[in-house]
Protein backbone atom coordinates (compact mmCIF):
# COMPACT_ATOMS: atom_id res chain seq x y z
CA UNK A 1 0.00 0.00 0.00
CA UNK A 2 1.17 3.66 -0.76
CA UNK A 3 2.33 5.62 2.51
CA UNK A 4 1.25 9.08 3.14
CA UNK A 5 3.64 11.86 3.33
CA UNK A 6 5.27 11.97 6.88
CA UNK A 7 4.63 15.74 6.98
CA UNK A 8 0.80 15.87 7.82
CA UNK A 9 -1.73 18.43 8.43
CA UNK A 10 -2.61 18.88 12.18
CA UNK A 11 -5.67 16.99 13.08
CA UNK A 12 -8.99 17.49 13.93
CA UNK A 13 -9.25 15.72 17.19
CA UNK A 14 -8.14 14.51 20.24
CA UNK A 15 -7.81 10.38 20.82
CA UNK A 16 -10.38 8.91 23.35
CA UNK A 17 -8.28 8.01 26.65
CA UNK A 18 -8.36 5.35 29.39
CA UNK A 19 -7.54 5.35 32.83
CA UNK A 20 -4.13 6.83 33.27
CA UNK A 21 -3.97 8.10 29.68
CA UNK A 22 -4.21 10.90 27.97
CA UNK A 23 -5.77 11.97 24.58
CA UNK A 24 -3.38 13.33 21.71
CA UNK A 25 -3.38 13.46 18.05
CA UNK A 26 -4.97 10.81 16.31
CA UNK A 27 -3.04 8.18 13.76
CA UNK A 28 -4.04 8.34 10.16
CA UNK A 29 -5.75 5.37 8.89
CA UNK A 30 -3.65 2.49 7.87
CA UNK A 31 -3.76 0.85 4.93
CA UNK A 32 -5.58 -2.66 3.68
CA UNK A 33 -3.31 -5.26 2.86
CA UNK A 34 -3.58 -8.94 1.44
CA UNK A 35 -5.42 -10.49 4.71
CA UNK A 36 -3.44 -13.56 4.51
CA UNK A 37 0.03 -11.81 4.85
CA UNK A 38 1.40 -9.09 7.48
CA UNK A 39 1.34 -5.42 5.48
CA UNK A 40 4.69 -3.74 5.85
CA UNK A 41 4.21 -0.63 8.00
CA UNK A 42 2.39 2.28 6.64
CA UNK A 43 0.99 5.54 7.75
CA UNK A 44 -1.95 6.31 9.87
CA UNK A 45 -5.00 5.43 9.52
CA UNK A 46 -5.58 7.97 6.79
CA UNK A 47 -2.48 9.17 6.35
CA UNK A 48 -2.24 12.60 7.78
CA UNK A 49 -4.32 14.75 10.27
CA UNK A 50 -6.23 17.59 9.63
CA UNK A 51 -7.93 19.86 12.01
CA UNK A 52 -11.56 19.22 13.40
CA UNK A 53 -13.73 21.15 15.28
CA UNK A 54 -14.38 18.01 17.42
CA UNK A 55 -12.29 16.70 19.80
CA UNK A 56 -11.96 13.23 21.44
CA UNK A 57 -14.20 12.90 24.72
CA UNK A 58 -13.29 10.35 27.54
CA UNK A 59 -15.03 9.42 30.56
CA UNK A 60 -13.99 8.20 34.18
CA UNK A 61 -15.04 4.99 34.84
CA UNK A 62 -14.53 2.09 36.41
CA UNK A 63 -12.26 -0.09 35.06
CA UNK A 64 -13.93 -1.94 33.32
CA UNK A 65 -17.65 -2.44 33.48
CA UNK A 66 -19.01 -3.17 30.34
CA UNK A 67 -22.43 -2.85 30.14
CA UNK A 68 -24.39 -4.79 27.59
CA UNK A 69 -27.39 -3.09 27.27
CA UNK A 70 -28.50 -0.83 24.37
CA UNK A 71 -26.79 1.94 25.94
CA UNK A 72 -23.85 0.65 26.21
CA UNK A 73 -21.48 0.51 28.55
CA UNK A 74 -20.88 2.07 31.91
CA UNK A 75 -19.10 6.05 31.11
CA UNK A 76 -15.67 5.45 31.80
CA UNK A 77 -12.39 6.85 30.89
CA UNK A 78 -11.37 6.99 27.42
CA UNK A 79 -7.96 5.10 25.97
CA UNK A 80 -6.54 7.67 26.82
CA UNK A 81 -8.66 9.06 30.30
CA UNK A 82 -9.59 12.25 28.68
CA UNK A 83 -11.09 13.62 26.05
CA UNK A 84 -8.76 15.14 22.93
CA UNK A 85 -9.85 17.42 20.48
CA UNK A 86 -10.38 15.11 17.34
CA UNK A 87 -12.44 15.49 15.08
CA UNK A 88 -13.81 11.97 15.99
CA UNK A 89 -14.08 13.37 19.05
CA UNK A 90 -11.12 12.69 21.84
CA UNK A 91 -12.25 11.47 25.37
CA UNK A 92 -12.65 15.48 27.54
CA UNK A 93 -10.06 15.92 30.36
CA UNK A 94 -9.68 13.02 32.21
CA UNK A 95 -7.18 11.02 34.30
CA UNK A 96 -5.45 8.90 31.79
CA UNK A 97 -2.51 6.37 31.80
CA UNK A 98 -0.68 9.14 29.87
CA UNK A 99 -1.47 12.05 31.93
CA UNK A 100 -2.69 15.27 31.22
CA UNK A 101 -3.27 16.75 27.72
CA UNK A 102 -4.81 19.42 26.22
CA UNK A 103 -8.67 20.02 25.87
CA UNK A 104 -10.39 17.10 24.99
CA UNK A 105 -12.93 18.62 22.17
CA UNK A 106 -10.95 21.86 21.70
CA UNK A 107 -7.19 20.96 20.78
CA UNK A 108 -6.81 19.43 17.16
CA UNK A 109 -4.75 16.52 16.69
CA UNK A 110 -3.20 14.03 14.18
CA UNK A 111 -5.01 11.42 12.17
CA UNK A 112 -7.38 9.49 13.75
CA UNK A 113 -5.26 6.00 12.12
CA UNK A 114 -2.64 4.19 13.97
CA UNK A 115 0.57 4.67 12.91
CA UNK A 116 0.64 8.35 11.26
CA UNK A 117 2.86 10.49 11.90
CA UNK A 118 2.46 14.22 13.90
CA UNK A 119 1.22 16.53 10.87
CA UNK A 120 2.91 19.53 10.62
CA UNK A 121 0.64 22.52 10.63
CA UNK A 122 0.21 22.67 6.78
CA UNK A 123 -2.03 21.71 4.27
CA UNK A 124 -1.93 18.14 2.58
CA UNK A 125 -3.86 14.70 2.46
CA UNK A 126 -5.18 12.28 5.27
CA UNK A 127 -4.45 9.49 5.85
CA UNK A 128 -4.51 8.33 2.27
CA UNK A 129 -2.37 9.30 -0.14
CA UNK A 130 -3.60 11.74 -2.88
CA UNK A 131 -7.61 12.25 -0.94
CA UNK A 132 -7.62 15.10 1.29
CA UNK A 133 -10.15 16.30 3.43
CA UNK A 134 -10.43 13.17 4.90
CA UNK A 135 -8.89 12.85 8.17
CA UNK A 136 -9.22 15.01 10.98
CA UNK A 137 -7.50 15.21 13.99
CA UNK A 138 -7.22 17.15 17.00
CA UNK A 139 -4.92 16.57 20.54
CA UNK A 140 -7.04 16.63 23.67
CA UNK A 141 -6.06 17.40 27.14
CA UNK A 142 -6.25 14.60 28.97
CA UNK A 143 -6.06 14.00 33.15
CA UNK A 144 -5.75 11.00 34.55
CA UNK A 145 -8.56 9.49 36.03
CA UNK A 146 -7.97 8.72 39.98
CA UNK A 147 -10.97 6.87 40.10
CA UNK A 148 -10.15 4.17 38.17
CA UNK A 149 -7.56 3.38 40.33
CA UNK A 150 -8.98 4.77 43.62
CA UNK A 151 -10.43 0.90 44.58
CA UNK A 152 -7.30 -0.63 44.92
CA UNK A 153 -5.38 1.86 47.65
CA UNK A 154 -8.61 2.16 49.42
CA UNK A 155 -8.00 -0.15 52.79
CA UNK A 156 -10.70 -2.27 54.69
CA UNK A 157 -9.37 -3.88 57.63
CA UNK A 158 -12.35 -5.42 58.36
CA UNK A 159 -13.00 -7.47 55.72
CA UNK A 160 -12.45 -11.37 55.82
CA UNK A 161 -12.72 -13.97 53.28
CA UNK A 162 -15.85 -13.06 51.02
CA UNK A 163 -18.39 -16.20 50.42
CA UNK A 164 -19.65 -16.16 46.87
CA UNK A 165 -23.70 -15.43 46.65
CA UNK A 166 -26.31 -13.84 44.68
CA UNK A 167 -25.34 -10.00 44.73
CA UNK A 168 -27.97 -7.79 45.56
CA UNK A 169 -31.71 -8.36 47.09
CA UNK A 170 -34.50 -6.39 46.30
CA UNK A 171 -37.17 -5.14 48.53
CA UNK A 172 -40.87 -4.52 47.09
CA UNK A 173 -43.42 -4.91 49.35
CA UNK A 174 -41.42 -7.11 51.22
CA UNK A 175 -37.73 -8.87 51.18
CA UNK A 176 -37.59 -11.85 49.00
CA UNK A 177 -36.07 -15.15 49.88
CA UNK A 178 -32.34 -15.50 49.19
CA UNK A 179 -29.52 -14.12 48.83
CA UNK A 180 -29.39 -12.13 45.92
CA UNK A 181 -29.55 -7.94 45.92
CA UNK A 182 -32.12 -6.21 47.80
CA UNK A 183 -34.62 -4.66 46.29
CA UNK A 184 -36.60 -1.29 47.25
CA UNK A 185 -40.24 -0.17 45.73
CA UNK A 186 -43.19 0.93 45.69
CA UNK A 187 -44.08 -0.49 49.46
CA UNK A 188 -41.00 -1.42 50.93
CA UNK A 189 -38.59 0.02 53.59
CA UNK A 190 -38.13 3.22 51.19
CA UNK A 191 -41.20 4.46 49.01
CA UNK A 192 -39.29 5.64 45.84
CA UNK A 193 -42.19 6.63 44.43
CA UNK A 194 -43.31 9.25 47.05
CA UNK A 195 -42.10 12.26 45.33
CA UNK A 196 -43.09 11.30 41.49
CA UNK A 197 -44.45 14.04 39.96
CA UNK A 198 -47.27 13.97 37.00
CA UNK A 199 -45.10 12.92 33.68
CA UNK A 200 -42.32 11.45 35.76
CA UNK A 201 -41.63 7.50 35.09
CA UNK A 202 -42.07 5.00 37.57
CA UNK A 203 -39.33 3.68 39.82
CA UNK A 204 -39.63 -0.16 39.76
CA UNK A 205 -36.79 -0.92 42.00
CA UNK A 206 -33.57 -0.13 43.56
CA UNK A 207 -31.30 -2.96 44.25
CA UNK A 208 -28.57 -2.94 47.69
CA UNK A 209 -25.82 -5.11 48.05
CA UNK A 210 -25.92 -8.62 49.83
CA UNK A 211 -22.35 -9.75 49.05
CA UNK A 212 -19.37 -10.35 50.83
CA UNK A 213 -16.72 -8.74 48.85
CA UNK A 214 -12.67 -9.01 49.27
CA UNK A 215 -10.82 -5.95 50.90
CA UNK A 216 -11.06 -3.23 47.34
CA UNK A 217 -14.24 -4.45 46.55
CA UNK A 218 -15.69 -5.21 43.00
CA UNK A 219 -16.63 -4.50 39.58
CA UNK A 220 -19.60 -4.83 38.38
CA UNK A 221 -20.50 -6.48 34.58
CA UNK A 222 -23.61 -5.70 32.51
CA UNK A 223 -26.53 -4.91 33.27
CA UNK A 224 -28.32 -6.99 30.07
CA UNK A 225 -31.82 -7.72 29.25
CA UNK A 226 -33.09 -10.39 28.20
CA UNK A 227 -36.72 -11.03 27.75
CA UNK A 228 -38.35 -10.10 31.36
CA UNK A 229 -35.20 -10.73 33.04
CA UNK A 230 -32.19 -7.88 33.79
CA UNK A 231 -28.44 -9.95 34.32
CA UNK A 232 -25.65 -8.74 35.97
CA UNK A 233 -22.40 -10.11 37.41
CA UNK A 234 -20.09 -9.38 39.72
CA UNK A 235 -17.30 -10.81 41.90
CA UNK A 236 -18.00 -14.86 41.43
CA UNK A 237 -21.61 -14.51 40.55
CA UNK A 238 -24.06 -14.52 37.99
CA UNK A 239 -28.16 -12.84 38.55
CA UNK A 240 -31.05 -12.94 37.02
CA UNK A 241 -33.95 -10.38 38.36
CA UNK A 242 -36.99 -9.73 37.04
CA UNK A 243 -37.44 -6.91 35.14
CA UNK A 244 -40.49 -5.80 36.86
CA UNK A 245 -39.97 -6.43 40.45
CA UNK A 246 -36.03 -7.03 40.75
CA UNK A 247 -36.85 -10.10 42.32
CA UNK A 248 -34.51 -12.70 41.81
CA UNK A 249 -35.02 -15.39 39.27
CA UNK A 250 -31.62 -17.13 39.07
CA UNK A 251 -28.13 -17.44 40.20
CA UNK A 252 -25.21 -19.23 39.10
CA UNK A 253 -22.51 -19.50 41.07
CA UNK A 254 -18.64 -18.83 38.78
CA UNK A 255 -15.96 -21.58 41.12
CA UNK A 256 -13.01 -18.27 40.98
CA UNK A 257 -13.72 -14.33 39.94
CA UNK A 258 -15.03 -13.06 37.25
CA UNK A 259 -12.07 -11.51 34.98
CA UNK A 260 -13.45 -11.11 31.30
CA UNK A 261 -17.21 -10.86 30.21
CA UNK A 262 -18.30 -9.67 26.41
CA UNK A 263 -20.31 -6.90 25.39
CA UNK A 264 -23.31 -8.33 24.35
CA UNK A 265 -24.70 -11.49 24.78
CA UNK A 266 -25.31 -13.74 21.87
CA UNK A 267 -28.48 -13.50 19.77
CA UNK A 268 -30.37 -16.09 21.59
CA UNK A 269 -29.65 -15.23 25.04
CA UNK A 270 -26.31 -17.02 26.30
CA UNK A 271 -23.31 -15.14 27.07
CA UNK A 272 -19.44 -17.11 28.17
CA UNK A 273 -18.17 -15.44 30.79
CA UNK A 274 -14.62 -15.56 31.40
CA UNK A 275 -12.98 -16.15 35.10
CA UNK A 276 -10.18 -16.97 36.69
CA UNK A 277 -7.91 -20.09 36.91
CA UNK A 278 -7.72 -20.24 40.63
CA UNK A 279 -8.18 -18.01 43.90
CA UNK A 280 -4.66 -17.06 44.35
CA UNK A 281 -3.84 -13.27 43.63
CA UNK A 282 -2.85 -12.37 40.22
CA UNK A 283 -4.33 -15.54 38.52
CA UNK A 284 -4.54 -15.36 34.84
CA UNK A 285 -8.26 -15.12 33.44
CA UNK A 286 -8.58 -18.44 31.42
CA UNK A 287 -11.51 -20.25 31.98
CA UNK A 288 -15.11 -19.82 30.21
CA UNK A 289 -18.50 -20.51 31.48
CA UNK A 290 -21.45 -20.55 29.33
CA UNK A 291 -25.15 -19.48 30.62
CA UNK A 292 -28.51 -19.10 29.55
CA UNK A 293 -29.38 -15.66 30.72
CA UNK A 294 -33.59 -16.17 30.16
CA UNK A 295 -33.02 -19.17 32.73
CA UNK A 296 -29.98 -19.14 34.41
CA UNK A 297 -28.75 -22.39 33.16
CA UNK A 298 -25.16 -22.88 33.09
CA UNK A 299 -23.96 -24.66 30.02
CA UNK A 300 -20.25 -25.72 29.13
CA UNK A 301 -17.18 -24.92 31.05
CA UNK A 302 -13.75 -24.77 28.75
CA UNK A 303 -10.45 -23.49 29.73
CA UNK A 304 -8.36 -21.56 27.37
CA UNK A 305 -5.07 -23.35 26.18
CA UNK A 306 -2.46 -21.69 28.21
CA UNK A 307 0.40 -19.67 25.93
CA UNK A 308 4.00 -20.26 26.44
CA UNK A 309 7.25 -18.44 26.03
CA UNK A 310 7.96 -14.77 26.50
CA UNK A 311 4.24 -13.71 27.19
CA UNK A 312 2.79 -16.09 28.80
CA UNK A 313 1.20 -14.03 31.08
CA UNK A 314 -1.65 -12.78 28.92
CA UNK A 315 -4.75 -12.77 30.11
CA UNK A 316 -8.05 -13.29 27.93
CA UNK A 317 -10.86 -11.10 26.57
CA UNK A 318 -13.71 -12.52 25.19
CA UNK A 319 -15.77 -11.91 22.56
CA UNK A 320 -19.19 -12.83 21.00
CA UNK A 321 -19.63 -13.05 17.19
CA UNK A 322 -22.51 -14.97 15.59
CA UNK A 323 -21.91 -18.67 16.96
CA UNK A 324 -18.12 -18.12 17.76
CA UNK A 325 -16.53 -17.02 20.96
CA UNK A 326 -13.12 -15.84 20.55
CA UNK A 327 -10.75 -15.20 23.52
CA UNK A 328 -7.82 -13.35 23.05
CA UNK A 329 -4.54 -11.88 25.00
CA UNK A 330 -1.20 -10.30 24.03
CA UNK A 331 0.27 -13.80 23.28
CA UNK A 332 -2.81 -15.90 21.26
CA UNK A 333 -6.18 -16.05 20.08
CA UNK A 334 -8.56 -18.85 20.08
CA UNK A 335 -12.27 -19.05 18.30
CA UNK A 336 -14.77 -21.61 20.41
CA UNK A 337 -18.13 -23.01 19.22
CA UNK A 338 -21.07 -21.20 21.23
CA UNK A 339 -23.32 -24.13 20.86
CA UNK A 340 -20.53 -27.02 22.72
CA UNK A 341 -17.18 -24.56 23.60
CA UNK A 342 -15.51 -27.06 21.02
CA UNK A 343 -12.31 -25.34 19.43
CA UNK A 344 -12.72 -23.75 15.95
CA UNK A 345 -9.78 -22.24 15.29
CA UNK A 346 -6.07 -20.79 16.59
CA UNK A 347 -5.16 -17.26 16.07
CA UNK A 348 -2.35 -16.55 13.36
CA UNK A 349 1.28 -17.03 15.08
CA UNK A 350 3.28 -15.19 12.62
CA UNK A 351 2.82 -12.21 10.74
CA UNK A 352 0.25 -9.80 12.26
CA UNK A 353 -1.14 -11.91 15.46
CA UNK A 354 -4.70 -10.90 16.36
CA UNK A 355 -4.15 -9.14 20.32
CA UNK A 356 -7.82 -8.41 20.60
CA UNK A 357 -11.72 -8.91 19.23
CA UNK A 358 -14.60 -7.08 18.56
CA UNK A 359 -17.72 -9.09 17.91
CA UNK A 360 -21.39 -8.21 16.63
CA UNK A 361 -22.65 -9.21 13.42
CA UNK A 362 -18.85 -9.21 12.05
CA UNK A 363 -15.89 -10.62 13.91
CA UNK A 364 -13.34 -7.69 13.67
CA UNK A 365 -9.17 -7.87 14.93
CA UNK A 366 -6.75 -5.63 15.92
CA UNK A 367 -3.11 -7.21 15.36
CA UNK A 368 0.41 -6.47 16.24
CA UNK A 369 2.39 -7.36 13.17
CA UNK A 370 5.98 -7.52 12.85
CA UNK A 371 7.81 -3.85 12.50
CA UNK A 372 11.53 -4.98 12.65
CA UNK A 373 12.52 -2.63 15.00
CA UNK A 374 12.39 -2.53 18.77
CA UNK A 375 11.66 1.21 18.95
CA UNK A 376 8.92 0.52 16.53
CA UNK A 377 5.42 -0.54 16.68
CA UNK A 378 2.82 -1.78 13.74
CA UNK A 379 -0.99 -2.53 14.55
CA UNK A 380 -3.68 -3.51 12.00
CA UNK A 381 -7.48 -3.89 11.96
CA UNK A 382 -9.23 -6.14 10.02
CA UNK A 383 -12.37 -8.43 9.81
CA UNK A 384 -12.06 -11.86 10.13
CA UNK A 385 -14.38 -15.25 9.34
CA UNK A 386 -15.79 -16.27 12.65
CA UNK A 387 -15.91 -20.02 12.01
CA UNK A 388 -12.12 -19.88 10.54
CA UNK A 389 -10.43 -17.25 11.44
CA UNK A 390 -9.12 -16.32 8.43
CA UNK A 391 -8.67 -12.84 7.70
CA UNK A 392 -10.85 -11.35 5.34
CA UNK A 393 -8.74 -8.25 5.16
CA UNK A 394 -6.21 -6.57 7.15
CA UNK A 395 -5.50 -2.71 7.00
CA UNK A 396 -2.31 -1.78 8.44
CA UNK A 397 -2.12 1.41 10.46
CA UNK A 398 1.15 3.96 10.41
CA UNK A 399 4.16 3.01 13.11
CA UNK A 400 3.38 3.10 16.47
CA UNK A 401 -0.46 4.43 16.01
CA UNK A 402 -2.56 1.60 17.86
CA UNK A 403 -6.01 0.43 17.53
CA UNK A 404 -7.89 2.10 20.90
CA UNK A 405 -11.57 0.43 19.82
CA UNK A 406 -13.69 -0.26 17.60
CA UNK A 407 -17.25 2.34 17.74
CA UNK A 408 -18.89 0.24 15.52
CA UNK A 409 -17.85 -3.13 13.46
CA UNK A 410 -20.55 -2.65 10.47
CA UNK A 411 -19.96 0.01 9.35
CA UNK A 412 -16.23 -0.46 10.62
CA UNK A 413 -15.57 2.61 12.55
CA UNK A 414 -11.82 2.44 14.36
CA UNK A 415 -10.62 4.77 17.33
CA UNK A 416 -6.59 5.14 17.26
CA UNK A 417 -3.77 6.37 19.13
CA UNK A 418 -0.24 7.45 19.51
CA UNK A 419 0.59 6.80 22.94
CA UNK A 420 4.11 8.69 23.28
CA UNK A 421 2.85 12.07 21.12
CA UNK A 422 -0.45 11.71 22.68
CA UNK A 423 -2.83 11.88 19.40
CA UNK A 424 -5.65 10.56 18.86
CA UNK A 425 -7.88 9.95 15.51
CA UNK A 426 -11.19 8.16 14.56
CA UNK A 427 -10.93 6.38 10.88
CA UNK A 428 -13.99 4.29 8.80
CA UNK A 429 -12.88 1.65 6.65
CA UNK A 430 -15.66 0.20 4.00
CA UNK A 431 -16.58 -3.72 3.88
CA UNK A 432 -13.40 -4.26 1.40
CA UNK A 433 -11.11 -2.86 4.11
CA UNK A 434 -10.43 0.07 2.24
CA UNK A 435 -10.03 3.73 3.99
CA UNK A 436 -14.05 4.98 3.65
CA UNK A 437 -12.79 8.45 5.73
CA UNK A 438 -11.26 10.10 8.92
CA UNK A 439 -13.74 12.00 11.48
CA UNK A 440 -13.19 15.58 11.52
CA UNK A 441 -13.27 17.25 14.93
CA UNK A 442 -12.78 20.48 14.60
CA UNK A 443 -12.23 22.48 18.21
CA UNK A 444 -15.39 20.47 20.44
CA UNK A 445 -14.01 18.17 23.03
CA UNK A 446 -15.75 14.55 22.95
CA UNK A 447 -15.92 12.27 25.33
CA UNK A 448 -16.77 8.77 24.56
CA UNK A 449 -16.92 6.27 28.03
CA UNK A 450 -15.51 3.26 27.33
CA UNK A 451 -15.87 0.01 29.98
CA UNK A 452 -15.47 -3.65 28.93
CA UNK A 453 -12.68 -3.98 31.86
CA UNK A 454 -9.22 -2.66 32.38
CA UNK A 455 -7.13 -5.73 31.04
CA UNK A 456 -3.50 -5.00 31.37
CA UNK A 457 -2.48 -7.14 28.95
CA UNK A 458 -5.16 -7.61 26.46
CA UNK A 459 -7.57 -5.07 25.26
CA UNK A 460 -11.36 -4.59 25.35
CA UNK A 461 -12.17 -2.93 21.85
CA UNK A 462 -16.08 -2.41 22.60
CA UNK A 463 -18.13 -0.76 25.20
CA UNK A 464 -18.15 2.23 25.13
CA UNK A 465 -21.35 5.10 25.52
CA UNK A 466 -21.20 8.61 24.16
CA UNK A 467 -20.91 7.24 20.85
CA UNK A 468 -22.64 5.11 18.19
CA UNK A 469 -23.18 5.12 14.59
CA UNK A 470 -25.70 3.61 11.97
CA UNK A 471 -25.15 3.12 7.86
CA UNK A 472 -23.95 6.52 7.01
CA UNK A 473 -23.29 8.40 9.98
CA UNK A 474 -20.88 8.61 13.27
CA UNK A 475 -22.68 10.28 16.94
CA UNK A 476 -20.99 11.67 19.11
CA UNK A 477 -21.37 13.86 21.99
CA UNK A 478 -19.21 16.64 23.37
CA UNK A 479 -17.65 17.89 26.61
CA UNK A 480 -18.48 20.52 28.43
CA UNK A 481 -17.81 22.37 31.21
CA UNK A 482 -20.28 22.09 34.78
CA UNK A 483 -23.71 23.37 34.14
CA UNK A 484 -23.79 23.41 29.99
CA UNK A 485 -25.81 21.25 28.23
CA UNK A 486 -23.86 19.13 25.49
CA UNK A 487 -24.46 18.65 22.22
CA UNK A 488 -24.43 14.95 19.77
CA UNK A 489 -22.93 15.68 16.90
CA UNK A 490 -23.61 13.97 13.54
CA UNK A 491 -20.24 12.75 11.02
CA UNK A 492 -20.76 11.43 7.38
CA UNK A 493 -19.10 8.51 7.30
CA UNK A 494 -18.72 9.37 3.55
CA UNK A 495 -16.44 12.42 4.17
CA UNK A 496 -16.18 13.11 7.91
CA UNK A 497 -17.45 15.92 7.94
CA UNK A 498 -20.18 17.41 10.60
CA UNK A 499 -23.88 17.43 9.34
CA UNK A 500 -25.50 18.40 12.33
CA UNK A 501 -25.41 19.69 15.86
CA UNK A 502 -28.27 18.28 18.92
CA UNK A 503 -28.28 20.10 22.11
CA UNK A 504 -29.17 18.65 25.29
CA UNK A 505 -31.99 19.85 27.23
CA UNK A 506 -31.68 22.72 29.90
CA UNK A 507 -28.07 22.32 31.26
CA UNK A 508 -28.04 18.72 30.84
CA UNK A 509 -25.59 15.99 29.31
CA UNK A 510 -26.44 13.36 26.60
CA UNK A 511 -24.92 10.31 25.50
CA UNK A 512 -25.88 8.22 22.57
CA UNK A 513 -26.17 4.86 24.04
CA UNK A 514 -26.66 3.24 20.32
CA UNK A 515 -28.82 2.65 17.69
CA UNK A 516 -32.99 1.60 18.59
CA UNK A 517 -35.39 1.51 15.72
CA UNK A 518 -33.08 4.00 13.40
CA UNK A 519 -33.02 6.71 16.10
CA UNK A 520 -30.12 7.20 18.12
CA UNK A 521 -30.82 6.22 21.35
CA UNK A 522 -29.85 8.78 24.51
CA UNK A 523 -29.56 8.75 28.00
CA UNK A 524 -29.74 12.21 29.42
CA UNK A 525 -27.46 12.40 32.62
CA UNK A 526 -28.84 13.17 36.33
CA UNK A 527 -27.63 15.79 38.78
CA UNK A 528 -28.44 15.67 42.33
CA UNK A 529 -31.67 17.50 41.89
CA UNK A 530 -32.81 16.09 38.17
CA UNK A 531 -33.49 12.84 37.20
CA UNK A 532 -32.03 11.45 34.41
CA UNK A 533 -33.92 10.44 31.32
CA UNK A 534 -34.10 8.13 28.07
CA UNK A 535 -34.21 9.92 24.64
CA UNK A 536 -34.08 9.32 21.44
CA UNK A 537 -32.67 11.68 18.47
CA UNK A 538 -34.18 11.55 14.79
CA UNK A 539 -30.99 10.65 12.58
CA UNK A 540 -31.98 13.83 10.98
CA UNK A 541 -31.16 16.16 13.64
CA UNK A 542 -33.50 17.92 15.64
CA UNK A 543 -34.35 18.35 19.72
CA UNK A 544 -34.24 14.74 21.63
CA UNK A 545 -37.40 13.55 22.17
CA UNK A 546 -37.77 12.06 26.01
CA UNK A 547 -38.92 8.66 26.65
CA UNK A 548 -38.83 7.89 30.08
CA UNK A 549 -38.00 11.37 32.41
CA UNK A 550 -36.58 10.07 35.57
CA UNK A 551 -38.12 11.34 38.68
CA UNK A 552 -36.18 14.62 40.26
CA UNK A 553 -37.37 12.78 43.50
CA UNK A 554 -34.31 9.63 43.35
CA UNK A 555 -32.17 11.75 41.42
CA UNK A 556 -29.52 11.84 44.56
CA UNK A 557 -29.46 7.91 44.19
CA UNK A 558 -29.62 7.69 40.28
CA UNK A 559 -26.65 10.08 40.07
CA UNK A 560 -24.49 8.62 43.37
CA UNK A 561 -24.27 5.68 40.95
CA UNK A 562 -20.48 5.20 40.32
CA UNK A 563 -19.72 5.11 36.12
CA UNK A 564 -22.94 3.14 35.54
CA UNK A 565 -23.94 0.75 32.87
CA UNK A 566 -27.18 0.70 30.94
CA UNK A 567 -29.86 -1.45 29.77
CA UNK A 568 -33.18 -0.84 27.89
CA UNK A 569 -35.75 -3.25 26.77
CA UNK A 570 -39.26 -4.07 27.21
CA UNK A 571 -40.45 -0.81 28.45
CA UNK A 572 -37.69 -0.31 31.41
CA UNK A 573 -34.39 1.33 31.49
CA UNK A 574 -32.01 -0.01 33.73
CA UNK A 575 -28.99 1.97 35.11
CA UNK A 576 -26.29 -0.30 37.21
CA UNK A 577 -23.34 0.53 39.27
CA UNK A 578 -19.86 -0.06 37.26
CA UNK A 579 -18.29 -0.96 41.24
CA UNK A 580 -19.36 -2.00 44.76
CA UNK A 581 -16.76 -0.82 47.01
CA UNK A 582 -17.05 0.48 51.13
CA UNK A 583 -14.77 1.32 54.04
CA UNK A 584 -16.35 -1.81 56.07
CA UNK A 585 -18.50 -4.51 55.59
CA UNK A 586 -21.53 -2.87 57.01
CA UNK A 587 -21.43 0.49 54.73
CA UNK A 588 -20.94 -2.89 51.80
CA UNK A 589 -24.13 -4.02 52.70
CA UNK A 590 -25.59 -0.56 52.14
CA UNK A 591 -24.56 0.09 48.74
CA UNK A 592 -26.96 0.60 46.05
CA UNK A 593 -26.55 -1.18 43.25
CA UNK A 594 -29.19 -0.86 40.41
CA UNK A 595 -32.47 0.82 39.90
CA UNK A 596 -35.08 0.13 37.07
CA UNK A 597 -37.36 2.93 35.98
CA UNK A 598 -40.42 2.22 33.77
CA UNK A 599 -43.79 4.18 32.65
Amino acid sequence: MTQPPSNQPPGGFGAPQEPGQGPGTPPVPPQTQPAPQSPPPAPGPYGQPSSSPYGYPQQPGPYGQPSSSPYGYPQQPGPYGQPSSSPYGHPQQQPGPYGPQQGPYGHPTQPMYQGAPTPPPASGGGPFKGKTGLIVAVSAAVVLVASVTTWAVVGRGDKKDPVAQPTATATTTSEPSGSADTADGDKGEEDLNAGRQPGEAKVNWLLTNTVDLPRNGADVFGPWIVGDTVVKAMYKGVDGYGLSDGKVKWHVDLPYELCAVPAEPAADGSMVFGYAEDGKAGAKCTNLQKIDLKTGKAGWQKAVPKPSGLFDFSDNVVTISGNTVVAAGSSSAYGFSLTDGRQLFKGATTGCKPFAYAGGSKLIAAMNCPSGSTSKKIQAIGEVDPTTGKPKFTFQLEANWEVDRVYSVDPLVVSATQREQKKWSVFTLDANGEPRSQIQGGTDKFAPACGGGFVIFGRNLQGCTGVTADASTLYMATETGYGQANEVVAFDLATGKAKWRSKAPGKRTMVPLRMEGGQVLLYVKPSYREGGAVATLAPTGGAPKVLLQHPDSTAPIESSLYSPGFAYGGGAFVVASGRVSAANDKEEMQVKTMMAFSK
